[in-house]
């Protein structure tokens, strides 16, 4: 699946939970992309990890924080959207497969 709003970056804790960050600052017009980006994102994690959404250290395979801020500048104003996903390495695999990013 292609994005074009969300460029993940991939990082890994000492315990082997990978984690999955990405932010897109945009105007109003480019917003509703963005957002469906993110429900295409946790679309797909829901459908083919259903059930097994929860922190990993508590026995879930994956997880995820969403965050939105408004910033008003002149003219139009900013969205930063952060989206952090985190998972066990099979989920991880699974997401750089579906979303054909780099391993």
């Amino acid at each position: 699946m292609t994005l074009d709003y969300l460029d993940f970056d991939y990082s890994e804790d000492t315990e082997g939970v990978g984690v999955f960050d990405a932010m897109a600052t945009v105007r109003p017009p480019q917003l509703a992309a963005v957002q469906a980006e993110i429900e295409k994102v946790l679309g797909w994690a829901n459908s083919v990890f259903a059930g097994r959404r929860g922190p990993v250290e508590d026995g879930g395979e994956w997880d995820y924080d969403l965050q939105e801020m408004q910033e008003n500048a002149p003219g139009e104003p900013w969205h930063t959207v952060t989206l952090s996903i985190s998972g066990t390495e099979a989920f991880c695999a699974a997401f750089r497969e579906a979303f054909d990013l780099p391993g």
